[in-house]
């Protein structure tokens, strides 16, 4: 099976938000390459096109499984896309390592962004759809969303990256635009108005 087989079709589900307890748990490797894992990851990618997001890891649909998707642009605006199973992401060390500070946001903390200091390139290694070997290298918003995606898959929100001040402003900001984003988000489309205003 291709990759493109992969890319529509799909079902979206819901977005798990951050709190719930797969969000927050290391996950599970995956270890069957059969239709239900292409099923499932047509739903992911039906999902993350829905939410207009870059990346989607599984636990962000509720699923404890080490996957992870993406169709984001590099430093030079080309688009990839692909799947990334039981990954393991390496950035550079020592002098090698340049730090690179731009905003970043979740799915999971909908309508909310912070600057978060990350490296300016990443190397993930991993598994295809296929149970295939896979090697991606990442500048620009694909480094960022590798090392973002693989965090998610440790358990790891990227606000728990951010300081006690920086994530307080966080929750602030995703509480006042939450009316957009209700519970089976993006299922339903986002909201235009705070039905709670009485305007529209």
């Amino acid at each position: 099976m291709e990759l493109a087989d992969l890319v529509s079709g799909g079902e979206i589900l819901r977005i798990t938000r951050w709190g719930q307890d797969v969000l927050h748990q290391p996950t599970t490797p995956v270890t069957v390459f059969d239709e239900a894992l292409h099923i499932f990851l047509r739903n992911m990618f039906a999902t993350m096109e829905a939410a207009q997001g870059v990346g989607l890891a599984a636990t962000q649909v509720g699923d404890d499984r080490s996957i992870f998707i993406y169709h984001c642009p590099d430093a030079d605006d080309e688009l990839h896309t692909g799947v990334m199973i039981n990954p393991t992401v390496m950035v550079p060390e020592g002098d090698l390592r340049q730090l690179t500070s731009d905003e970043e946001g979740c799915l999971s903390l909908p309508g909310a962004f912070a600057t978060l200091a990350r490296p300016s390139t990443a190397l993930c290694r991993g598994l295809n759809h296929m149970g295939e070997p896979v090697e991606v290298s990442g500048t620009g918003m694909l480094a960022r969303c590798l090392q973002h995606e693989t965090d998610h898959l440790g358990g790891i929100v990227f606000g728990d990256r951010l300081s006690a001040r920086s994530r307080k402003q966080l929750y602030a900001d995703h509480e006042q635009t939450a009316y957009r984003y209700s519970e089976d988000w993006p299922i339903s489309d986002k909201a235009e108005f705070d039905p709670s205003s009485g305007q529209d």
